[in-house]
């Protein structure tokens, strides 16, 4: 397969392709070569790309075969992305053209005089349009999206074709949208390699199945568009980062890494997590998920002029919090054309809750949820006529000091009701019940809905040994809590911020304003300088 030629009996085609690059037999018991025996008596002829390449990828990672049958994305839901930031705006560009192309040929009285010329150079020039057109996906796995916009380019180049034939003109003998008009980045190099694959076995059978040949010598060619790298950043000999390039294009599609903010650390390292978050320093909020980074250098790359429109799949958390900066971020700059904003995906093989966002330059329509609309703002929202855009409403100086950001639980410091009302009646060394460190814990769906019914371990502004005389509220968090603080590789995680001054108001509005940091190297530690006085210092759980 890597070269060709004969074996026995048998002429084997030379395939070439990166998969044959490296030859590596593996030891076969006599129950796999059955198996192999039955895979080669089927026909996959027919077999879809879009599930090969991930059947492949999974079958042979064993922590995720038990994914295979739910990590598999149909290409209807893909397509909601590619149809709006894709075929829409070819389709209507060529709806011009061919509305051209039909008055041109009206005034034609031979063949080849001016307006029949004109006429074919309208079409000409839009497959030339169509050759040139390129679809970046910067975290294309297997290749899946790749696959499905090539399929989509080649569908509209046909349609072309057979349109032009019926106006009047010579239809193209060949087609030539081919696996260059798809670009990739991915990390993974066997992904990439698959991904490579995927995008060849999808040109050989749609030139098959629409009756045009397909070259075999070889193969498989070469495909290296689709690069194995990095596509966020580029690290140096010397340590420091830089933002990774992507190439221009003309649309960006994808389904970048689900990573929360949390997960980063510990999937990628302080040392790049660090890097990353300096080098899109006052682009991407700290404290956003991994996939927010492909959205704004899909933002940037449109405002470049290196992109026209890009489509990316995200969890639906990029509605909100710091996730949707990039939101505000890419609205501020264009448009949000296209969106679902809280649609089924499955992703590492567990159902998650998704928004699929199309950004920059569309068909001139903007849909959410499937249904006209007159805008979307940042948190996928409608805009209408009758709306107002609350992504926009600023803070009520009458309301300072009135609410504040709820108890934020980096670890297990909830307990249920009745392990709360056990300790309620347990006695403590220093006489105090309970009560004083056990507070009724509520959200906004507690209030909106049936209540958990938990309480919350709350030390407040004691230190530890004020907090240890409270015994049992105190070994619970000892055991449950202080494993998880050592354990967590973000240093601002393992933080405790102990408040020391005046109770009531003063530490609330304490909140609405920036602390001066003091830094106190002879006696080991550092404090916060709120704007009423109140010191904050930081401390190791």
């Amino acid at each position: 397969m890597q070269t060709g030629g004969d074996y026995g009996d048998d002429t084997i085609a030379w395939f070439n392709g990166g998969l044959f690059a490296t030859i590596a037999v593996p030891p076969l018991e006599r129950a796999e070569l059955a198996a192999l025996q039955r895979a080669a008596d089927m026909d996959w002829r027919n077999i879809d790309p879009s599930i090969f390449g991930t059947l492949f990828e999974r079958g042979l990672n064993p922590a995720k075969r038990s994914q295979l049958g739910a990590h598999y994305t149909d290409p209807a839901t893909i397509m909601r992305l590619i149809e709006p930031v894709i075929v829409r705006p070819l389709t209507a560009e060529w709806q011009a053209a061919k509305t051209a192309i039909a008055a041109l040929l009206k005034k034609s009285k031979k063949q080849n005089d001016k307006a029949h010329k004109d006429a074919a150079a309208l079409f000409h020039g839009h497959l030339e349009r169509l050759r040139n057109y390129r679809v970046l996906d910067a975290a294309c796995g297997s290749g899946n999206f790749l696959y499905l916009a090539l399929k989509s380019l080649k569908d509209l180049e046909r349609r072309a074709n057979t349109e032009a034939e019926a106006l009047g003109l010579q239809r193209q003998v060949s087609i030539e949208v081919s696996p260059a008009n798809v670009l990739g980045i991915e990390l993974d190099a066997y992904a990439a390699e698959l991904a490579r694959v995927t995008v060849w076995i999808g040109e050989i059978q749609w030139m098959l199945r629409n009756g045009y040949p397909v070259s075999a010598q070889p193969i498989l060619r070469p495909l290296d568009s689709i690069e194995n790298r990095d596509a966020l950043i580029k690290v140096g000999a010397d340590g420091t980062a830089s933002e990774a390039e992507w190439p221009a294009c003309d649309a960006i599609v994808g389904n970048p890494p689900f990573l929360g903010d949390k997960k980063m650390r510990g999937e990628l390292g302080d040392d790049y997590v660090t890097l990353l978050r300096k080098c899109y320093e006052g682009r991407v909020p700290g404290g956003a998920d991994l996939v927010t980074y492909w959205f704004e250098k899909a933002r940037a790359q449109i405002e470049a002029g290196k992109c026209t429109a890009a489509g990316l799949v995200a969890t639906n958390s990029i509605r909100g919090g710091a996730n949707r900066k990039v939101l505000d971020r890419i609205v501020e700059s264009g448009e949000i054309f296209e969106a679902w904003s809280d649609e089924d995906w499955i992703n590492e093989g567990a159902a998650v809750r998704v928004s699929l966002v199309g950004f920059g330059k569309g068909d001139g329509a903007v849909r959410l949820d499937g249904v006209a609309v007159t805008s979307i703002y940042s948190d996928l929202s409608a805009g209408t006529t009758m709306t107002v855009d609350l992504t926009t409403s600023a803070r009520l100086p009458e309301n300072a000091g009135v609410s504040f950001q709820g108890p934020v639980l980096v670890g297990p410091f909830e307990v249920a009701a009745d392990t709360a009302r056990e300790w309620f009646a347990l006695p403590n060394p220093n006489g105090r019940p309970n009560s004083d460190v056990l507070k009724p814990l509520t959200n906004g769906k507690d209030i909106t809905s049936r209540s958990r019914g938990l309480w919350v371990v709350d030390f407040a502004m004691m230190d530890e040994s004020s907090a240890s005389l409270y015994e049992q509220p105190f070994e619970y968090v000892r055991q449950h809590v202080k494993p998880l603080r050592d354990g967590n590789r973000d240093e601002s995680r393992r933080k405790r911020w102990w408040l020391h001054g005046r109770l009531g108001t003063d530490w609330r509005a304490a909140t609405y304003g920036l602390p001066r940091y003091i830094a106190n190297p002879a006696a080991q530690a550092s404090f916060f300088v709120w704007p009423n006085g109140m010191l904050a210092r930081d401390v190791w759980w």
